[in-house]
């Protein structure tokens, strides 16, 4: 039976959650393998995390199997920070029960370890162009980007794809044959991680490795002119292994830089506590006055990198490493609410539920006959009026100062019973 998760909320206060989000699109996990790809051990490496939600988004698999986590080290990512807590890539084989990473690295050794997954790729994004000669503090045998790298020839035990060397050889050929420039070339970096190198030894693809699951990194070059070249690269090489692995798939977009930089731009949008609702796209810096919970606040992020942080008396809102707006609330005590909610769009009516959005050319108006439902049109005033049901309002009508987006075409509207928060809806003018 066919099965693909594509349109996922991503909540990050959701009860026994694992500390970083993963996506299962699978289509037959009895029979066929399954490719674990993993973004953002290292939170200052942001092609390895944003190709990753890339392609949780925009891949759609009809055959074959595939996990992403593209959040594993989410505190570090949000702080644009390699380890907030130290290297993470750097306690796979022995980590401090006190080690604040230690849930982290512990629940992904458990998703690297479950037998169906037959690959691993741990993406990265490294400094410079590796080369096997010296050539300038750029280009040398000491760099890492642009590099397919492996922990040793093969597996030490049979498996199907245990010729390491091999593959990684492979997979570097085929990048090199859709190259943006010519110096952009990829090659295999094998590090010998037992014999010659004791740090790789505590990383997550030696863990893999010594587990007997085939396991590769995947370095982009951190000198790479933009975000958009390291994601290209990124999603090329995972198609090169899915393509090894008879994994099938389709993508919504075409594989190119004009592309991929116009869906890194793409935010989606955000609910809280299933009454709120934000569109995320040129959302204003700071929002004030946002009705919360004084606690427990659900926040569920339309994107796989959507995450919050709460910085004493204010929420921030991140897109991966970007930070889209912060919240100021105004608590409000939860309110279990069952209001109807009708509007007149243009003249056309509609029926709306909380934490939705609709829009409108001239002018809407809130449709409410009860006593006990008070609407407020944030931005909107009229002297002598608290109740603003049943009155036409267009953009002419709201203040600027109170739209959430920087183009001031989006505005709150929110629903009270007794003076107490409900939920909200969105109004966009186009």
């Amino acid at each position: 039976m066919y099965f693909s998760l594509f349109l996922l909320f991503f909540s990050i206060t959701s009860l026994n959650a694992l500390p970083f989000n993963i996506i299962k699109k699978e289509t037959d996990i009895l029979n066929t393998p399954t490719l674990l790809v993993i973004g953002g051990i290292h939170g200052n490496e942001p092609g390895s995390y944003f190709a990753a939600a890339l392609l949780s988004r925009y891949y759609h698999i009809k055959q074959g199997n595939l996990w992403i986590v593209p959040d594993l080290n989410r505190p570090s990512i949000q702080q644009d920070n390699r380890g907030i807590n130290g290297d993470m890539n750097r306690k796979f084989s022995d980590i401090d029960p006190q080690d604040a990473d230690v849930e982290t690295v512990q629940e992904i050794q458990k998703i690297i370890t479950e037998k169906q997954v037959a690959l691993i790729l741990n993406l990265h994004d490294g400094h410079g162009f590796y080369r096997k000669k010296h050539l300038n503090t750029i280009f040398n045998p000491n760099a890492w980007g642009q590099t397919c790298v492996i922990d040793q020839g093969t597996l030490d035990t049979e498996h199907p794809y245990g010729n390491l060397n091999e593959i990684a050889s492979k997979v570097s050929g085929e990048l090199n044959n859709d190259l943006i420039e010519g110096h952009h070339f990829f090659d295999v970096r094998n590090t010998n991680t037992r014999f010659d190198d004791e740090a790789m030894k505590h990383s997550l693809t030696y863990f893999a490795v010594t587990h007997n699951k085939p396991a590769f990194a995947i370095e982009t070059s951190k000198n790479l002119p933009s975000l958009h070249h390291k994601v290209f690269y990124h999603l090329h090489a995972i198609e090169c292994y899915m393509k090894l692995m008879g994994i099938k798939y389709e993508r919504t977009f075409d594989l190119n830089m004009d592309a991929i930089e116009q869906l890194l731009k793409n935010h989606d949008y955000l609910t809280i506590n299933n009454n709120i609702y934000f569109d995320l796209q040129n959302l204003k810096n700071s929002l004030s006055f946002i009705p919360l919970q004084s606690e427990r606040n659900e926040f569920k992020f339309a994107h796989p990198l959507g995450s919050v942080q709460k910085n004493k008396t204010q929420y921030d809102l991140f897109i991966g490493n970007q930070k889209i707006s912060t919240l100021i609330p105004s608590y409000h005590p939860k309110e279990l609410c069952s209001i109807p909610i009708t509007i007149l769009a243009d003249g056309k009516t509609q029926k709306l539920s909380f934490a939705t959005d609709f829009f409108v050319t001239a002018d809407f108006k809130i449709i409410n006959n009860d006593l006990n439902t008070r609407v407020n049109v944030i931005g909107f005033t009229k002297k002598g009026v608290k109740d603003e049901a049943n009155i036409l309002v267009g953009l002419s009508d709201l203040d600027s100062k109170y739209s959430i987006d920087t183009a001031h075409k989006s505005y709150r509207v929110e629903f009270y019973q007794k003076n107490r928060f409900c939920g909200m809806v969105l109004v966009h003018f186009k």
